[in-house]
């Protein structure tokens, strides 16, 4: 589960910035609701494949939302064992497989029951957890717990569930892009929530992008604008979404699944940049913000296809910014 505010500011950049856009018949924009944010879409292309791209996103949502009660996803966490699943979650699932791999664990998509615990869910939350009922569903934590076999799920034990919010709006981008590139749309921008798949260019020129300063105060300002082509951006942060317990601490929606603990990490924000699918970007930007800066640096050497602009507090508490 990602910032959605972050998509404000890459569409006053993305959308707003050229006035010749207008003029430009050939130029289609289409922009709404989905996956409990909005999205918006530019491609180089006269028709308009507002139908077919409201197809997609159902099934997306019928396969993946944990908000839609008769979707595959909340089904199989109900155990619904005559569930059968599609390829579109059969390949969400096997990419949360391969990065739950990759980043020992501090990317992890059967935390379920721990954020709806903690009130970030679609179920209504104990929210504030005593370490001991922490550690009672940390027994429920752990994508070695479950499997694919024959399109079924089989899971460990009947209480995990999933959660698989941050990684299915990139993942519901890239959907949307390959039917573009089936269509032989060569120039595409694809933004939902703020996540980003584009390919091409815009009026000869690189998409341009914003990447939003992590404002505590609640106030929106961009840190900076960058240009990107053929390439997915993701970005997470818990600067915005979070909340006050009852007990005076602070509560934010990323997870660490290694500790079962919603707490912040010294990363204000991790935007991902890398030539792979958003889903993969999305996954990553996730497992950053609980990994912490210095594990998410360590992790940066070996996958150095990666690209990252990271931003934390210093001591002196300004805002500062890696990248790789």
């Amino acid at each position: 589960m990602k910032n959605s505010t972050f998509y404000y500011l890459i569409f006053l950049s993305v959308f707003l910035t050229s006035c010749k856009q207008e003029k430009n018949k050939l130029i289609t924009q289409l922009q709404g609701p989905v996956f409990g944010t909005t999205y918006h879409i530019t491609y180089e292309d006269p028709l308009d494949y507002q139908q077919s791209i409201d197809s997609l996103f159902y099934l997306v949502n019928k396969s993946l939302s944990t908000y839609m009660p008769t979707s595959d996803i909340s089904r199989i966490n109900k155990n619904d064992t005559t569930v059968v699943v599609d390829d579109l979650f059969i390949e969400v699932f096997n990419k949360s497989k391969k990065i739950y791999k990759e980043t020992d664990g501090y990317f992890d998509v059967t935390v379920g029951n721990l954020v709806n615990a903690y009130g970030f869910g679609s179920k209504k939350g104990k929210h504030d957890l005593s370490f001991a009922e922490i550690a009672d569903m940390m027994k429920l934590v752990g994508f070695d717990k479950v499997e694919l076999k024959d399109r079924k799920i089989i899971k460990q034990d009947s209480g995990i569930e999933f959660d698989v919010n941050s990684i299915a709006k990139g993942f519901g981008i890239d959907v949307i892009a390959r039917f573009l590139e089936q269509k032989n749309i060569q120039n595409y921008l694809v933004e939902i929530g703020g996540e980003i798949r584009c390919k091409g260019l815009k009026e000869g020129k690189p998409w341009r992008v914003a990447i939003e300063k992590p404002n505590i105060d609640g106030t929106q300002s961009i840190q900076k604008t960058i240009e990107l082509t053929n390439k997915s951006m993701a970005t997470s942060g818990n600067y915005r979404k979070y909340r006050v317990g009852e007990d005076g601490k602070k509560y934010v929606h990323i997870l660490n699944p290694l500790t079962g603990l919603a707490q912040e990490s010294n990363l204000l924000s991790a935007s991902v940049i890398a030539e792979k699918d958003c889903a993969d970007v999305d996954a990553y930007a996730t497992a950053f913000m609980a990994m912490g800066l210095e594990k998410t640096k360590e992790f940066l050497e070996e996958y150095n296809e990666i690209k990252v602009i990271l931003l934390y507090a210093n001591e002196e508490g300004k805002i500062v910014e890696f990248t790789n």
